[in-house]
């Protein structure tokens, strides 16, 4: 059995219809920063970040402090819009999908939430994830076997944990909620 801590990145430059890939604004570095202090007791451990800037800056100053190099994991990026969507549609087509279910977005996305879902199943010892707002709330409804896309309002750098155990994931705690401005 292992404990995850999923942890939402920071908070980004630029919005999900203007930039594919933001790093950290000041903000969000200062949030990263919180964080390494947070989860710093935890100990050395490893960590799964997102490919997306915004994920891997999150995990610097713990990578930092734990003196370990981040493993960069496509299975836990962001959720990807529709093939043909523009930038420019790409809010107004995710504010869409939030306020329904994966079973209504079809097999494409059904297929996102599993194998994220099945990432954090396979982890083998305690480890940190730094992911996003959708993949961590596809994680928390594998745990509850809620079919929402959007279960919690997760802020900035708030914390999920999960323990995998043999008969699946188990939510132990749900991250920290916000209004979460989808930009």
């Amino acid at each position: 059995m292992a404990i995850v801590h999923l942890v939402r990145h920071g908070r980004a430059t630029g919005g999900w219809d203007v930039d594919p890939d933001p790093g950290l604004d000041d903000v969000g570095t200062a949030q990263a920063s919180s964080l390494a202090d947070r989860l710093g007791p935890l100990g050395g451990r490893p960590i799964v970040t997102s490919p997306l800037r915004r994920c891997r800056e999150t995990a610097v100053p713990l990578a930092t402090r734990w003196d370990i190099t981040p493993t960069v994991d496509p299975l836990v990026t962001e959720i990807p819009s529709p093939p043909g969507v523009p930038m420019g549609e790409r809010v107004p087509w995710l504010r869409t999908a939030m306020a329904g279910t994966w079973s209504a977005l079809g097999p494409r996305y059904t297929g996102y939430r599993d194998d994220v879902a099945g990432r954090i199943a396979a982890v083998d010892v305690d480890t940190v994830v730094v992911s996003h707002f959708i993949a961590i709330n596809a994680v928390i409804g594998a745990c509850t076997d809620d079919d929402r896309v959007v279960i919690r309002s997760l802020d900035n750098t708030s914390v999920t944990i999960v323990e995998v155990t043999p008969a699946g994931l188990v939510l132990i705690e749900a991250g920290h909620e916000a209004d979460t401005l989808i930009r």
